[in-house]
């Protein structure tokens, strides 16, 4: 092809690639607009979209299941055991709580929103729900505290935890000591027969001859 060819060539290459760009762009025109004006007009999130999770702490046992499960650690949990003269109630599908949950954080700026927190849950009550609207402008504010524990709350928990296991283990001492007590004395040996000793053997004296012994 002739310098010429080619000249003309790329003018129509260029001019048919516009055509074919604007007659897309033009029959657009003619549609009716599917564009949605967010914020004023919102899409419906399918059921199971997987966006910020919310955590109902009133069906919280504590067992940390969601945060084992978690790949990048965004979620941190605390708990302390309770003594046997308190009643934490129990849970929405009849599980007993034992344990206080002092802290439950959830750092959503870590999440990546796997979902793999929510099946291992025995009471259901971590899920993820369809709310997609939580930009902050400081990063602290993407950590979320569910528990419902005061300071107050946590300190007496702790302090009642503390003379429980104090009062166990002087109980469990106690106990041990007296069980020494009444353990019947090891029964002593009974004596053998003398051991007879050896003859002494005389040593004999300066002169040679046996002396006494």
């Amino acid at each position: 092809m002739t310098a010429v060819g080619i000249y003309f060539n790329n003018i129509w290459l260029a001019l048919s690639s516009i055509a074919i760009g604007m007659r897309i762009t033009i029959s657009h025109l003619f549609v009716k607009n599917v564009t949605t004006q967010y914020p004023d007009f919102k899409l419906k999130m399918p059921e199971r979209a997987r966006n910020r999770l919310y955590v109902n702490i009133d069906d919280c046992i504590g067992c940390d299941q969601c945060s084992m499960a978690c790949p990048v650690d965004c979620i941190t949990i605390e708990t302390i055991k309770s003594t046997p003269d308190q009643d934490l109630g129990t849970t929405s599908t009849g599980q007993k709580k034992r344990l206080h949950v002092p802290v439950f954080d959830i750092d959503i700026a870590k999440c990546c929103y796997c979902g793999l927190c929510v099946p291992p849950c025995p009471t259901d009550c971590i899920v993820m729900t369809d709310v997609y609207e939580f930009s902050e402008f400081d990063r602290q504010n993407l950590i979320y505290n569910f528990s419902v524990m005061t300071s107050q709350d946590i300190e007496q928990a702790r302090v009642k935890l503390k003379k429980a296991e104090e009062e166990a283990a002087a109980k469990k001492a106690a106990s041990a000591a007296a069980a020494k007590a009444a353990a019947p004395p090891p029964a002593e040996k009974p004596a053998g027969p003398p051991q007879s000793q050896p003859p002494s053997t005389p040593t004999p004296d300066s002169s040679g001859q046996p002396g006494k012994s």
